[in-house]
């Protein structure tokens, strides 16, 4: 496996935290710290899937609410164009 070195800097608080959780678990600080970001990368992913399917979701309820509501504005027009075309009739300038 080819590595890559990766430096942070934190408080002197979460680095001695850190440290005793390696200790505690029997692991080294590098050993913690690729566990972690590798669970984040999943988490992240796994939140953006979440994301996703919550706004598939709502696009789904709304299309038919939307397709109800534009249906209904052509009716609207056609009955005003209809409308129109009867008082332009009745005023002679449409035959």
């Amino acid at each position: 496996m080819q590595t890559a070195r990766v430096t942070f800097l934190t408080t002197p608080d979460d680095k001695a935290a850190l440290d005793a959780y390696a200790a505690r678990t029997g692991h080294s600080v590098g050993h913690v710290l690729r566990e972690a970001s590798s669970r984040y990368i999943a988490e992240g992913a796994d939140r953006e899937d979440a994301d996703l399917a919550a706004l598939v979701s709502e696009v789904n309820v709304a299309m038919p609410r939307m397709a109800a509501a534009i249906d209904r504005m052509i009716e609207t027009l056609d009955a005003t164009h209809d409308e129109v075309d009867r008082t332009l009739r009745a005023a002679g300038i449409r035959t």
